[in-house]
């Protein structure tokens, strides 16, 4: 069911009739009296709009990303792509294809978009910056955040003529919002830290199902079994957990198998003899300690420990000095110009932190089976 938020309505209203946001409240307390216990807030406001003539989303209407809301249908979308992940084949009992996810951007915000079946043929055409025109798609939830999904149906097209879209803040380079750590908030869904590392867990590694990529049970008679394919012979994924320190405060990063391997530099069947040997991980845990690495991603809150954590999405172990520089020059100015404008407010001292935890509280099957995969153990379904 699509929840469309009562500013949303009210401001649709006030869009389409031009009638004064204190009438449009006068109507909807009007209906709430007239139905009293019946109806919500918002029920009032879709009823005040419905009898007013205003379709609060017309079919096939040019959507801004922030009014992107689940449940909707057969909408359009313009954007210009931020980041592009891999495409994909997948075979379960009941269906094979291709799947390819991807994020894009407008001034308002990101959203990512699941490419199905014949819509990932233009994929591998796409590049970040271009812009795409999509019509005819429809959104979904998963895990609370919306995703916009192309069926058979919706077309997908490829930098528009005279179309131009600008990007809110620097998602338009795919690297996110670059901020500190202590400014990072659990609704940030696309930010960039350069940090260091300050501690580095084990890795660890846990079953899936070879053919679809999700997490693979072991039970007693029938030994791994996936939920989809049955009894298997399980393959490995992995996670490692980081702190990292920016000198604003400190974080525990995430990073699933992919950006593992772009953070170590090496390739999965390297990664695996990790497993049977995890004394030969120490030296490189070792090396990573005292590194400076740039990480994108996603805040997540953590609900078992009640803390945000960072969500990789991308990572550079040696970010350029020449670039970093310039990025600080301009976000200095920026500081700058904050504090003129707001003068008496000094420096902020940097907030106390705890120290990183101990090396139990590295992830565990409680923190594989509670957190998001994301692209690991997305479901194809």
């Amino acid at each position: 069911m699509m929840s469309i938020p009562l500013p949303q309505i009210k401001e649709r209203i006030k869009q389409k009739t031009g009638m004064p946001e204190d009438e449009i409240n006068q109507k909807i307390k009007a209906k709430l009296k007239q139905l009293p216990g019946l109806i919500s807030e918002e029920g009032a406001a879709h009823i005040v709009a419905n009898e007013l003539g205003v379709k609060l989303f017309d079919i096939g209407e040019k959507l801004q990303i922030k009014n992107i809301l689940s449940g909707m249908r057969n909408v359009d979308v313009i954007g210009k792509v931020v980041q592009k992940y891999e495409l994909r084949e997948y075979k379960t009992e009941k269906s094979s294809g291709k799947v390819a996810n991807m994020l894009i951007g407008d001034e308002t915000g990101v959203v990512r978009v699941v490419l199905w079946h014949k819509q990932t043929e233009l994929f591998e055409q796409l590049k970040e910056g271009d812009i795409v025109k999509i019509r005819g798609a429809y959104v979904r939830d998963n895990n609370n955040r919306k995703e916009l999904h192309l069926s058979e149906a919706s077309k997908l097209i490829i930098n528009p003529p005279g179309v131009e879209v600008s990007v809110k803040e620097r998602a338009a380079l795919g690297q996110g919002t670059r901020k500190n750590i202590a400014d990072i908030k659990e609704d940030d869904a696309s930010v960039e830290i350069l940090a260091t590392i300050v501690q580095v867990f084990d890795l660890n590694f846990f079953e899936v199902c070879p053919q679809c990529n999700k997490r693979a049970r072991l039970r007693e008679e029938e030994g791994f079994v996936c939920q989809t394919h049955g009894r298997i012979t399980p393959d490995y994924n992995y996670v490692l957990n980081l702190y990292l320190d920016d000198g604003s405060d400190n974080m525990r990063a995430v990073f699933w198998r992919q950006q593992v391997e772009q953070l170590l530099g090496m390739d999965k069947p390297r990664i695996l003899t990790f497993k049977e040997d995890p004394a030969k991980f120490e030296p490189i845990k070792t090396d990573l300690l005292g590194s400076i690495i740039k990480v994108s991603g996603r805040a997540n809150k953590n609900q078992n420990f009640d803390r945000i954590e960072l969500v990789a999405s991308t990572v550079e172990r040696n970010p350029d000095p020449d670039d970093e520089i310039k990025k600080l020059k301009e976000e200095a100015a920026k500081a700058v110009k904050e504090t003129e404008s707001e003068p008496g407010q000094g420096n902020v001292p940097r907030k106390d932190y705890p120290k990183p935890e101990p090396k139990k509280a590295s992830s565990s099957d409680d923190d594989i089976e509670n957190m998001d995969l994301d692209e690991e153990l997305m479901d194809i379904g």
